[in-house]
C-alpha cells in the first residue's frame, strides 16, 4: 500500500494502534534515517564479506595496528552511567509480546531487555506489536488478559519496575514489509526508529532514557554507523546529544579483537559491554569454518573456561573498567523444572556457579532468562557486590594477546549425542521461528536463535573437515542427513495428526542445506526470513 511519505511503500497490513506506530510523521523520520546511513550500511556488509575471504585464506585476525593510540590511551573515558542504568546487577532479555513485556518489567530484574532480535521472529505482525506493546509500557497503560484463563496482567504499582533496554535487529537483516526507494528499509533502523521516534521524550520525562543493546557488530565502523544515527536523531528530535546509550554485545571473534575502539566510537553514548556467549561461539565456529584447526567438540564441552572464552571475557572486563562503564556477563539459559526436583536443584546449581564465575571475574551484571531465575542471580551478586557495581576493579593483572583469543586447545570431544542433539535444537528451534516464535524451551533450556546458529555450524564445521566422532565415525553429509531423516520421522510418529500443523518438513529443508559441508547461509535468520514475510505468504495463496 501507499503512505503518505513519497518514496515509501508498506507492504504489510496494520490494524488498529499499528496505524499510530507508522504514522506519517514516522515514516519521515524513518525514512531520513533509511536514506541518510542504508548506504553506509550496504558498504560496511560488503566490507564483511572481503573480511571473510581473507579468513577463508588462512589469515587470522589481530589488534588493528592504525587504531593502536586508542588502545593506548590511558586518558579517556566514556559517558558515565545513564539515569536507571548505574545498577544493572541482574538483566532479563526476552521478546517483546505483551505478557512478556509485563511480567519482565514486574520481575524485579534491574532492566530488561526487550528484543527484537534473537529471541524474536521477525514476523510483521510480531514487530508492530512489539512497538505498540513498547509504548504502552512506557505510557504505564498496558495491561493484557489471558484468553485461556482470563488472568490480568498489569505493572506492578510500587514503581519498581526494570529500566527498558531495547535491542534492535543486526545490521544484516532487512525489513522487506517497508520499502523507502524501492529498497527493504535496514532491521536495525526499523527497530531503532520507531521505538526512538515514539518513546524517547516520554522516557527522558520519566527518568530513564532511550537505552539500546546493540546486537552482531563486527567493527568498530559499524560502532561509528550507530553513533552516527544516534546523533542525528537526537538532533532531528530536538534532545540532547547523549541521551541515547548503548551497549554493545560482543558476540563475534572479528568484534573482541576492536572493544576498545568500538567504545570510543559510542564513548558520548556507551554504557558498556556484554558478553553474548552463545552467539560468540557460533561466530568462532562461523568465522574459521574453512579452516581444520578450528574444530570445534560438542557443544556441551564448550564452557566459559575454556581458553578463547576465558580470554574473552577477561579481556571485556578489562577494557570496559578501563573506560567507566560497565561490563555484562552472559546468559543463564535454564528455566524451572517442575515436577523434577533433582533436576531443578541441578539446573538452579548451574546457574549460581555460573552467576559466581561471573561476579567474581569483575563483572557488573548479568543475563537470566526466565523470571524465577532473577532471584537466584541477584542473591549472588548481593552477596559478591554490595555496591551498584564493580567499575573500580580494574583488572590491571590481565594480559591477553591474539593468541588467547583464538585457543582452542582444550579437551572435548564429538560425539554421536552431540550431533543428534545439534539436529534435534537446530530442527525444533527452526520449526517454531517459522511460526513466528523466536523463544523456545528446549530441553530446560531457553534457547534463542544463537543455539540453531551453533548447532548448524558444528554440523556444517564437522561434516565439512570429515570429522572423527568419540564412537570411531567419520561424520559425513550423508550421516547427518540421514539422522535428519530419522529426527523429523520420530516426530511426526509423536505428533501423529497434529504433524500437518507443524512447519517441520520446511525446517527440514531448510536445515538439511545447511549441514552438508557446502552451502552455508551467514545466517540462519536471513536464509529463513522470506518465509515469515507477508509478501511470501500471498505468493503461495
Amino acid at each position: 500500500m501507499s503512505s503518505p511519505i513519497p518514496g515509501v511503500t508498506i507492504l504489510g497490513p496494520l490494524k488498529g494502534a499499528q496505524n499510530e506506530i507508522l504514522s506519517k510523521e514516522t515514516l519521515h523520520f524513518l525514512a531520513t534515517l533509511q536514506r541518510a546511513f542504508n548506504p553506509t550500511r550496504k558498504a560496511l556488509l560488503q566490507r564483511r564479506v572481503l573480511r571473510q575471504q581473507e579468513l577463508d585464506r588462512g589469515q587470522l585476525p589481530d589488534f588493528l595496528p592504525e587504531t593502536a593510540f586508542i588502545r593506548n590511551d590511558d586518558v579517556w573515558k566514556a559517558a558515565k552511567p545513564a539515569p536507571g542504568l548505574q545498577d544493572r546487577r541482574v538483566e532479563i532479555t526476552g521478546p517483546v509480546d505483551r505478557k512478556m513485556v509485563i511480567n519482565a518489567l514486574n520481575c524485579g530484574a534491574a532492566t530488561y531487555m526487550a528484543d527484537f532480535e534473537d529471541s524474536n521472529a521477525p514476523t510483521w505482525e510480531n514487530n508492530l506489536s512489539g512497538q505498540v506493546n513498547l509504548r504502552d509500557a512506557i505510557c504505564g497503560t498496558i495491561s493484557f488478559t489471558n484468553p485461556g484463563n482470563n488472568k490480568k496482567y498489569e505493572l506492578r504499582k510500587d514503581g519498581k519496575l526494570a529500566t527498558l533496554i531495547v535491542r534492535p535487529r543486526g545490521w544484516h537483516l532487512e525489513e522487506k514489509h517497508i520499502l523507502v526507494d524501492n529498497e527493504p528499509c535496514s532491521g536495525s533502523i526499523f527497530d531503532f526508529a520507531l521505538y526512538f521516534f515514539h518513546n524517547a521524550k516520554k522516557l527522558v520525562e520519566i527518568g530513564w532514557g532511550p537505552y539500546f543493546y546493540l546486537p552482531k557488530m563486527e567493527s568498530h565502523l559499524e560502532a561509528r554507523l550507530w553513533n552516527d544515527i544516534f546523533n542525528l536523531s537526537q538532533d532531528m528530535l530536538n534532545i540532547p546529544r547523549g541521551t541515547i546509550r548503548g551497549t554493545v554485545l560482543i558476540e563475534t571473534i572479528l568484534a573482541a579483537f576492536e572493544m576498545d575502539e568500538i567504545i570510543y566510537e559510542l564513548r558520548d553514548h556507551s554504557s558498556g559491554l556484554n558478553c553474548g556467549r552463545w552467539d560468540y561461539i557460533f561466530s568462532m565456529i562461523k568465522k574459521f569454518r574453512q579452516n581444520p584447526k578450528f574444530v570445534l567438540p560438542d557443544r556441551a564441552d564448550v564452557s566459559m573456561t575454556v581458553p578463547f572464552m576465558d580470554a574473552y571475557v577477561r579481556l571485556l572486563i578489562k577494557t570496559c573498567h578501563r573506560r567507566g562503564v560497565h561490563a555484562m556477563g552472559g546468559m543463564a539459559a535454564q528455566i524451572p523444572i517442575k515436577n523434577d526436583v533433582q533436576a531443578n536443584d541441578a539446573a538452579i546449581t548451574k546457574v549460581r556457579n555460573d552467576k559466581l564465575r561471573e561476579v567474581q571475574a569483575g563483572h557488573d551484571g548479568t543475563w537470566v532468562a526466565h523470571p524465577d531465575l532473577v532471584k537466584v542471580a541477584l542473591e549472588v551478586f548481593n552477596e559478591h557486590m554490595p555496591q551498584p557495581n564493580q567499575l573500580f576493579v580494574r583488572r590491571e593483572d590481565v594480559q591477553v594477546s591474539a593468541l588467547d583469543l583464538l585457543n582452542i586447545n582444550f579437551k572435548g570431544a564429538i560425539t554421536e549425542k552431540g550431533i543428534r542433539s545439534n539436529i534435534d535444537v537446530g530442527l525444533v528451534y527452526m520449526e517454531s521461528w517459522l511460526r513466528g516464535v523466536g523463544c523456545v524451551p528446549i530441553h530446560h533450556l531457553m534457547e534463542d536463535a544463537a543455539t540453531a546458529e551453533i548447532s548448524r555450524s558444528q554440523l556444517w564445521q564437522w561434516a565439512k573437515h570429515g570429522a572423527r566422532t568419540a564412537e570411531g565415525k567419520t561424520v559425513t553429509a550423508q550421516m547427518l542427513l540421514g539422522y535428519l531423516d530419522e529426527e523429523v520421522e520420530r516426530l511426526r510418529k509423536q505428533l501423529g495428526n497434529k504433524y500437518a500443523q507443524t512447519k517441520y518438513d520446511t525446517a527440514k529443508r531448510y536445515f538439511a542445506t545447511q549441514i552438508t559441508g557446502q552451502e552455508y547461509a551467514d545466517f540462519l535468520t536471513s536464509l529463513l526470513y522470506d518465509e515469515i514475510t507477508v509478501n511470501a505468504q500471498k505468493a503461495k495463496m
